[in-house]
């Protein structure tokens, strides 16, 4: 039974508190992603997505210099590096996720991503049907 350290991408980009839209606008464009973890001292503090960077900063016409703070989504749902992959897609369908942060003692570790999981043999079923479930609701955020 593989586990989420076992596929789970560990040199994982980030953004500060401190950081602006803009910057992370630029992150996602190198490392071309549609979600940035944003972290303080190696903790998790919150993700910003490029939804989130539509919907709650150009929608709203914040300028480009907005803080990441003001528009990341904090109730985030993550996961720990032990739990098994099957698990991992089981609850990103039910929480309709596409991306899990990956946390130990309170540091982000690691990021689990849909395609991730898809990619492993044994899962494509769980990862079917997440993806299924996730395209079905237009609000999720991360």
């Amino acid at each position: 039974m593989e586990h989420l350290r076992d596929i789970m991408t560990t040199d994982v980009e980030y953004c500060t508190p401190v950081d602006n839209v803009f910057e992370v606008a630029v992150k996602m464009k190198q490392e071309d992603c549609g979600a940035i973890p944003i972290c303080e001292n190696g903790q998790l503090l919150g993700m910003i997505t490029d939804r989130d960077i539509v919907i709650r900063g150009v929608a709203e016409k914040r300028p480009n210099s907005t803080q990441v703070t003001e528009i990341m989504s904090e109730k985030l749902i993550t996961a720990t590096p032990d739990m098994t992959v099957d698990d991992a897609a089981k609850m990103m369908a039910e929480k309709q996720i596409r991306r899990l942060p990956i946390v130990e003692n309170n540091k982000l570790v690691g990021i689990v991503a849909l395609g991730d999981i898809a990619v492993h043999r044994g899962t494509m079923d769980e990862a079917s049907f997440a993806l299924s479930e996730i395209s079905e609701s237009p609000e999720v955020h991360h």
